[in-house]
């Protein structure tokens, strides 16, 4: 099969699929053809992945595929594409194999000489980047480590690298391992950014301890994207408490876009950052 439209070729191959990472719109023209004509989509959960393709009106095959299955399914998958069938693989969110399986197959595609097509797109990785106004050399860890034995290794060596940090957690361990950080993070800001692109979108900024303070048990759910700035960064960067008191100065006196902007130039942080504080500081 080979399909040309508006110049975008479309062939058998295994294609890593980026899909929204909360909002539904947060797609490209470009994986919506992609998934169109699959022959089957790969998926880490069915019912997750359906939700999209219905949204979407795409009616295609849908297919468990995991860490527990991952190996099995490899020979079967590569036999389909060499007979001419197009394969994609999404994750539940974002780009596939930012901490999502897909690794050895993807590994396997290549010593195989399969060809393997990645089709960008939405990332929590880079949208937290982008907004935290850190450093923008970074390094991405992923998940830290179950132990807590295994978190202080990992910890130590994390706090010897002089750059941004980027890391994945569960927002029920939010409080907890902020709480293991002050002996590695102490003089650095932290940004966290909860469930983004989603309904209850919520960005944090401060240090260790002021973070510690301020959250909220409404902060403890959903999925955290959390951003380490570089060594020394912290004396560059507005607090989490003095940014509200900033806010608050302004709020009888300008709206919320002009504070938003006034204090973007002013702070050098995100719009977006401001005017989620201004919602909070106004409920």
């Amino acid at each position: 099969m080979l399909v040309n439209k508006k110049n975008n070729l479309i062939y058998p191959a295994l294609y890593v699929v980026s899909t929204p990472i909360g909002n539904l719109s947060d797609i490209t023209f470009r994986a919506l053809e992609v998934l169109k004509q699959s022959d089957y989509i790969l998926c880490e959960d069915t019912r997750h992945s359906l939700k999209l393709l219905n949204y979407y009106n795409i009616k295609k095959k849908l297919i468990s595929f995991h860490k527990f299955n991952e190996i099995k399914n490899v020979e079967e998958i590569f036999k389909d594409i060499s007979e001419g069938k197009i394969v994609s693989l999404i994750s539940d969110a974002g780009t596939p194999l930012i901490s999502d399986p897909g690794h050895f197959l993807v590994k396997s595609a290549r010593e195989q000489n399969i060809k393997v097509v990645p089709i960008p797109g939405p990332s929590s990785v880079t949208a937290a980047m982008s907004v935290s106004g850190f450093d923008t050399k970074f390094y991405f860890y992923g998940f830290l480590s179950k132990t807590t034995n295994q978190r202080e290794q990992e910890l130590e060596l994390l706090s010897k690298i002089n750059s941004s940090i980027v890391l994945f957690l569960p927002a029920r361990d939010l409080k907890k391992i902020l709480k293991e950080f002050p002996p590695y993070f102490e003089d650095r800001s932290i940004f966290i950014g909860r469930e983004i692109t989603k309904l209850h979108e919520t960005y944090l900024f401060g240090s260790v301890s002021e973070l510690i303070n301020n959250i909220s048990t409404n902060d403890l759910r959903g999925e955290i994207t959390l951003v380490i700035s570089s060594k020394g960064e912290n004396s560059k960067n507005i607090s989490n408490i003095d940014l509200i008191k900033e806010i608050k100065l302004l709020l009888n006196k300008m709206s919320s876009k002009d504070i938003s902007e006034y204090l973007a130039k002013k702070l050098k942080i995100s719009k977006k950052i401001i005017y989620q504080n201004i919602l909070k500081i106004n409920k």
